[in-house]
C-alpha cells in the first residue's frame, strides 16, 4: 500500500482510487489517500468506558491508536474471528485511527462520475454512506468516515465554539458558494459560518452542481465577483470532486477570478501539491473552521 500511494493520480482528473473491504456480507470502500497501511490484527488493549464502537487501543511503531469495530459502527451483527480480518490504518482530519474490518480485497480506480449519490429513501437522515458504485454486478458503498469518527467523538468535528473565540463578528452579505457532499458537514458549516456573520451561503452536494450554478451566472454576467465572492469545496464528492471543480473554475474565462479554498479531511503534505496545481487559493484541513473563517475574512471583507 505504501508503494502504491506513491503513484498519485494527476491533479484534477476527477478520478479516485479506493480500497475495497468487506464487513459482514457487504462491500465498502475507503479512498486510498486516507489509507496509511493495511496490517494483520494485533493485540488490542481494552479501555474501560470507551465508546461502544471503540474496541480499544493498539501500539503501532510507538504510536498509540484507537481501534474502531466497523461491525458495530455500521450496526451489523458482531463479527466472529477469522483469518481474513484486517486492520486498516487510516489518516484524515489530522488524526490516525485503525478500522477493524472483515477482509480487504482489492484496489479500484473509478471516476467520480461513476459514483451515485445515495437515495434519500434508503439512506435516512443518519446515513454513513456518501456514494454507491456499481461494479461487476455488485455494489460498493463509500463510507463517510468523518461522520463515523464524529459520532464517536463529537469534539473531532467542526465546532461552533471555535468561531465564538474569534470575538464579535459583523454580519456580511457577501455570497459564498460551498460544495460539500456530507449532510452533517453542510449543517455544521452553515451553523459555524452563520455564527461568523456569513449568512449568504449557497450549498451544493457535489462539485458538478456547484459548477453548473456558477457557470449559469457567468453566462449572464461578465463580472462574476458582483454575484459570488468566495468558493469553498470539499475534495471527495460524487460526480465531480473538489480538485476537478477547482481546475474547471480556474480554467473558465469568467469564473477564474473567484478565490477558492479547499476545505477537506485530505489535506496532507503529500497531497497539498495537487490543490496547488489546480489553482486553489489555499487548502485547510477539517475541522479547522476558525482558520477557514480567517481566510475568508482576508479575501472578501
Amino acid at each position: 500500500m505504501q508503494e502504491h500511494k506513491g503513484i498519485l493520480l494527476e491533479s484534477g482528473t476527477n478520478e479516485l482510487e479506493i480500497v475495497e473491504f468487506e464487513v459482514g456480507n457487504s462491500k465498502f470502500g475507503i479512498n486510498v489517500i486516507k489509507v496509511k497501511e493495511i496490517i494483520q490484527p494485533i493485540a488490542i488493549t481494552y479501555i474501560p468506558h470507551a465508546h461502544p464502537h471503540v474496541e480499544g487501543i493498539i501500539q503501532l511503531r510507538g504510536e498509540v491508536l484507537p481501534v474502531v469495530d466497523m461491525f458495530k459502527a455500521l450496526g451489523l451483527p458482531p463479527h466472529t474471528q477469522n483469518a481474513q480480518e484486517k486492520f486498516i490504518v487510516a489518516e484524515f482530519n489530522k488524526q490516525t485511527v485503525v478500522f477493524h474490518v472483515g477482509n480487504v480485497t482489492q484496489i479500484h480506480r473509478f471516476s467520480w462520475e461513476q459514483i451515485e449519490k445515495p437515495s434519500d429513501m434508503y439512506q435516512g437522515g443518519n446515513s454513513q454512506i456518501i456514494g454507491v458504485i456499481k461494479h461487476l454486478g455488485e455494489m460498493i458503498l463509500l463510507l463517510d468516515f468523518e461522520k463515523i469518527m464524529v459520532d464517536i467523538n463529537p469534539e473531532s468535528g467542526i465546532n461552533v465554539e471555535a468561531v465564538k473565540k474569534l470575538g464579535k463578528r459583523e454580519r456580511s452579505e457577501k455570497k459564498i458558494v460551498i460544495a460539500e457532499d456530507s449532510p452533517l458537514l453542510r449543517k455544521l458549516l452553515s451553523d459555524t459560518l452563520s455564527e461568523a456573520g456569513y449568512v449568504n451561503l449557497e450549498f451544493f452536494e457535489n462539485g458538478k452542481l456547484a459548477y453548473d450554478y456558477l457557470e449559469s451566472i457567468a453566462t449572464e454576467n461578465d463580472d462574476i465577483e458582483k454575484h459570488v465572492q468566495f468558493v469553498i469545496t470539499d475534495i471527495e464528492m460524487p460526480q465531480m470532486d473538489g480538485h476537478h471543480l477547482t481546475k474547471k473554475i480556474k480554467s473558465h474565462p469568467v469564473l477564474s477570478k473567484l478565490p477558492i479554498v479547499i476545505f477537506s479531511s485530505l489535506i496532507t503534505d503529500d497531497l497539498r501539491h495537487k490543490g496547488d496545481q489546480v489553482g486553489a487559493l489555499d487548502q485547510i484541513s477539517k475541522p479547522e473552521i476558525a482558520e477557514l473563517i480567517l481566510k475568508i475574512d482576508r479575501h472578501i471583507l
